[in-house]
């Protein structure tokens, strides 16, 4: 059975690019979608265009910046600046996957226990609190110990540390849409629950969803380079950000920048998703409060 045109469904997805507009006339997202485009940029082209191979020593460790080297060498005399632009590749693509992974599953389980409620919310709810129980770090540390820090475990194990905390919190926004005249609606005629979930309640939580996925990916980009930093992620020689701060910090007051560049922009990274994340949470408060 089809939904018809009239639905509030279709109402909801003609203000979906209303709202699109509304995030991007804040300033702070804005800013924040800049500086995550702009170090996602550097991440995938830096490996296209180092100065020197990232693996090889091109001088003595730990020399000061000079014209060949503007940011120096590193513990093992190798080019930092070519690490630097070498090193982003991973978090680039890894932390997004997982951050999409873990807020999916999430939002899917969350979704699921408020509309099912009873046993369904129980059994689903009390998992997400065992997994919450476990820090992210030493859940991570368990199975990288045991499997080895692959790319697909580093993925995985960083999207189930991310998960709980949506499922719980896009659980909470769908709850008031449970018992909606629009849900009650597609019960009453016949929808399969699948398509009540996907057409008539992810609509309404897609705004609170957008903003869970910006602070999830920085959660992300903090996992997975403090991975790296204690030797269970992306391991040497290939160069990492969070590696780079590992493996040069004995030589921070002797070659700083080997260990300030990768936290810029690590920082650079966090910071603009957080302004995205928190940019799209003030907007979505204002709309709230014109609507009631």
């Amino acid at each position: 059975m089809d939904i018809p045109s009239g639905s509030p469904t279709a109402g909801r997805a003609s203000r979906a690019p209303g709202m699109a507009r509304r995030f991007l006339r804040s300033g702070q997202v804005r800013l924040g979608v800049g500086l995550v485009l702009a170090t996602t940029a550097f991440a995938l082209l830096g490996p296209l265009l180092t100065p020197f191979d990232p693996l090889r020593s091109v001088s003595m460790a730990y020399a000061p910046p000079d014209a060949a080297h503007p940011l120096g060498t590193d513990n093992l005399g190798r080019d930092v600046l070519s690490r630097l632009m070498a090193g982003g590749i991973h978090l680039a693509w890894m932390a997004p996957a997982a951050a999409i992974l873990g807020v999916g599953s999430g939002a899917a389980i969350g979704m699921i226990a408020a509309f099912r409620g009873g046993i369904v919310d129980a059994v689903l709810m009390r998992t997400m609190d065992v997994l919450l129980a476990f820090p992210g770090i030493l859940f991570a540390l368990l199975f990288v110990s045991i499997v080895g820090p692959q790319p697909w475990l580093l993925i995985l194990i960083t999207a189930i540390a991310l998960m709980p905390g949506c499922a719980r919190v896009i659980r909470g926004a769908t709850l008031p849409f449970t018992a909606s005249e629009f849900v009650l609606w597609g019960r009453a005629v016949g929808l399969a629950p699948r398509r009540i979930l996907v057409g008539e309640i992810l609509p309404n939580v897609t705004s609170p969803l957008m903003v869970e996925f910006g602070i999830r990916l920085m959660l992300a980009v903090g996992l997975l380079a403090s991975l790296s930093f204690i030797g269970y992620g992306i391991q040497a020689p290939t160069p990492d950000w969070g590696l780079m701060v590992s493996e040069n910090r004995s030589g921070l007051s002797i070659q700083p920048l080997a260990v300030v560049a990768p936290i810029i922009f690590i920082v650079l990274y966090t910071v603009g998703g957080n302004l995205i994340a928190e940019g799209a949470a003030r907007v979505i408060g204002r709309t709230e409060g014109k609507v009631r």
